[in-house]
């Protein structure tokens, strides 16, 4: 006997979204206080500081494509959070700036050397 063939000691449970319905989740209401947006490369990264019930939050979105990532920051971590994207925006700033990957070599066109 394989041991998918066994019986499990808890009973036959059902996956998530399969023989039983989950509650779904209630509506917070959330009222932007403002939003900004802007691309990088392919990326549209959308920043919207948000206030609830439970308080204040900045919300980060990154869109590409149909992949879409967020974040969510609370007001309480808000200094933490500057703090550390002005310590990585200097030290990007302090680096050299980078090679580019075609850095054409000695040859002809067409790759020869």
């Amino acid at each position: 006997m394989i041991s998918n063939e066994r019986p499990s000691p808890y009973g036959r449970r059902p996956y998530p979204g399969q023989g039983y319905q989950q509650t779904p989740r209630p509506i917070v209401q959330e009222d932007t206080i403002k939003t900004a947006e802007f691309q990088v490369e392919r990326k549209f990264i959308t920043v919207t500081l948000k206030e609830n019930p439970r308080g204040r939050f900045l919300r980060i979105t990154e869109e590409a494509g149909s992949k879409r990532s967020t974040v969510i920051i609370p007001i309480t971590g808000m200094d933490d959070f500057k703090r550390v994207i002005n310590e990585m925006a200097q030290a990007a700033e302090a680096m050299p700036a980078p090679k580019p990957d075609h850095a054409e070599e000695p040859g002809d066109s067409i790759g020869n050397r």
